[in-house]
């Protein structure tokens, strides 16, 4: 009997003594769904449910093996039943808790996946520990709807500790807004009028498009669209739309863009291509009582007066011409330093009659002058 209590005694003093909250090492024995049993050097195995394993929903068969080992604390050596429970969350969040506390204190930037997407804003885990970052903290700018959030890993500094409230705050506005400002000083450090840079479409408005030009946004008004007439930056600019534009004016914050590069300038063959006495063709642009404004390219519009539209009087040009009608007329006037061109229907129509024999078209006072 002595020798049976001996090696009883022998036994019980073999294995070592655990004592509740004592963080051990377990090997996995054996592993289902909602449960794992782990060899941790003790008489009894430990048991570690699925809910002591992780705040998730998970299948602990997807997430570790026999034989894996693992780091986890007594949560209670005997729960009535002789067995020993585990945790493996708590043990997670403690170390959590200590890494996000060392980031609090040293301003650190933490990156983190988002685990869930609330109405109010956005929950991420440190090490199985719960950082909620709320909506107005999310982005520098107003977002409607977070979902884009979902599953992405984001960067973010801790801006409230306090686990025993369990409150832990994240923010991320602050955070972009730092880098938004620091990228500023370096864009404006370097670029100045003249220069040529990329940029991405931000935002098209009725009177022009902001485009993000990696550190401040420029404005590229409807007027510098193009050499031509743009009459709806919507149909010709959309966000996203990468450009190579002209950086025309900076005055303090403010970036005036331009796509009218200065050797693209259509006035600078225009002397060449439009010489008076030419015979050109165009596209009536717009109309007003004393004329049409042709546009023979993009960029050069030129005068049809209302005299010089038809032999035939015309009260207004509305009464014979429609805005888009191609027409084709002569060259009676060239100014380069004004950039005005004049131009006459009529002077073609009395050149055809010459051509025809036709006196009448000397029997008017009014075309008398044609003769020359």
């Amino acid at each position: 009997m002595s020798e049976e209590q001996s090696f009883e005694q022998m036994l019980e003093e073999s294995f070592k003594t655990i004592r509740n909250g004592e963080v051990v090492e377990g090997t996995v024995i054996d592993v289902k769904p909602e449960v794992m049993y782990l060899n941790i050097g003790y008489k009894a195995d430990g048991i570690l449910t699925k809910e002591e394993y992780s705040n998730e929903n998970v299948d602990l068969t997807t997430v570790v093996n026999p034989g894996d080992k693992l780091e986890v604390k007594i949560l209670k050596v005997n729960d009535g039943d002789g067995q020993v429970l585990l945790t493996y969350k708590r043990l997670a969040q403690e170390k959590g808790n200590k890494r996000i506390e060392e980031a609090f204190n040293n301003k650190e930037v933490l990156t983190a996946k988002v685990s869930q997407v609330l109405n109010g804003g956005l929950t991420v885990l440190v090490e199985d520990t719960r950082v909620f970052i709320p909506a107005s903290l999310v982005s520098d700018t107003y977002e409607r709807d977070l979902s884009k959030y979902a599953d992405q890993e984001i960067e973010f500094r801790i801006s409230e500790f306090n686990p025993r409230r369990r409150r832990i705050i994240g923010d991320r506005r602050h955070l972009l807004a730092e880098r938004k400002a620091e990228a500023s000083r370096e864009l404006f450090a370097r670029i100045q009028p003249g220069d040529v840079v990329e940029g991405v479409v931000k935002n098209v408005t009725d009177f022009g498009a902001f485009v993000d030009l990696g550190g401040a946004d420029g404005l590229l008004h409807i007027s510098e669209m193009s050499w031509g007439r743009v009459e709806n930056p919507k149909k010709n600019f959309h966000v996203g739309d990468e450009l190579t534009v002209l950086i025309k004016d900076i005055r303090d914050e403010k970036i005036a863009l331009s796509l009218k590069f200065p050797e693209q300038n259509p006035w600078l063959e225009a002397e060449e291509n439009f010489a008076v006495g030419t015979v050109v063709s165009g596209r009536v642009a717009r109309m007003t009582d004393f004329g049409a404004f042709v546009e023979l390219l993009p960029g050069v519009d030129a005068l049809l007066h209302v005299s010089q539209i038809s032999r035939n009087h015309v009260d207004k040009p509305s009464d014979v011409l429609q805005v888009g009608q191609q027409i084709e007329a002569k060259v009676v006037d060239f100014n380069a330093a004004d950039h005005k061109i004049s131009l006459s229907m009529k002077a073609l129509e009395i050149e055809a009659a010459r051509n025809a024999n036709d006196d009448t078209v000397f029997t008017d006072p009014e075309y008398d002058g044609a003769r020359n």
